[in-house]
């Protein structure tokens, strides 16, 4: 009687660990019950960045509390690196990624993508009074070119490296390193974002100047794990009623002054 009484004890601190052990509870569209777990790299102001306290804010930060809010979730920003973002969402460490994420038939071959919501270019920044002459990318013969490694910026520089321009590439991992590395007169220019280039240019006593805007047009959206259609009609749908509803016009004009979401609906 008592090995059989120490047997079911012994069970039942076996079950005991196990539960203790349980990873977070399933939600029905997400990983984490109640919890929508967001990718992105916190480094790429004014679309994701931390504050002077270490709160993530942002364009992709607001927009994200709000789908949240919209799914009755609770969000919970997940900070990586660039380079490992997708492998991320691939492997579920997080439920989508809410990044300045480029839509391009690449991507959308190895992962969901959203509804578009930000229609963005790419632009050119110099020091103001440089004795650079260059005012396209093309002109960069001879220059060093900053850009964030990993991104439609990097991409679009390799293509003209193809083409026969010589230029010096400088890759940086965060996209605020290279306006410190052009600050500091150890690049020549930087080829990023609109966005980007449009916050660091908002001071009119800063140091930094647009010379060049593409015409090409590219959109952001929402990626997810490919075949996560469940959660990606629940981002969708939430989006079409932050559209609808104008809060994310509300978001666009609070982060840059003017509204950049309108035309990634057309």
């Amino acid at each position: 009687m008592k090995q059989k009484k120490a047997a079911l004890l012994c069970a039942a601190l076996v079950l005991a660990l196990m539960a203790s052990c349980k990873p977070a509870e399933s939600g029905e569209l997400t990983m984490k019950k109640g919890v929508l777990m967001i990718g992105m790299e916190i480094g790429y102001p004014p679309m994701e960045y931390f504050d002077a306290s270490g709160t993530p804010i942002g364009f992709d930060v607001e927009m994200g509390k709000a789908i949240a809010d919209k799914l009755g979730l609770d969000p919970e920003f997940i900070d990586t690196a660039w380079e490992g973002i997708f492998s991320g969402v691939d492997t579920k460490k997080y439920d989508c990624i809410m990044s300045s994420v480029t839509i391009n038939p690449a991507r959308q071959a190895v992962h969901n993508f959203s509804k578009p919501y930000v229609s963005n270019t790419l632009a050119m920044v110099v020091l103001k009074g440089t004795t650079v002459t260059a005012r396209t990318p093309i002109e960069c013969t001879g220059l060093d070119v900053a850009f964030q490694s990993d991104t439609t910026s990097d991409f679009y520089m390799e293509k003209l490296a193809a083409g026969g321009l010589k230029y010096t590439p400088r890759r940086y991992e965060k996209v605020m390193y290279c306006f410190d590395e052009l600050k500091l007169k150890r690049v020549d220019v930087i080829v990023t974002d609109l966005l980007v280039a449009i916050d660091y240019i908002a001071d009119p006593n800063g140091p930094f100047e647009i010379v060049w805007k593409s015409t090409e047009d590219e959109r952001f959206g929402i990626c997810l794990k490919k075949g996560n259609d469940a959660l990606t009609n629940a981002i969708n749908n939430a989006l079409d009623e932050l559209f609808e509803e104008g809060t994310m016009l509300k978001i666009s004009n609070d982060t840059f002054g003017m509204d950049l979401v309108s035309a990634a609906r057309q």
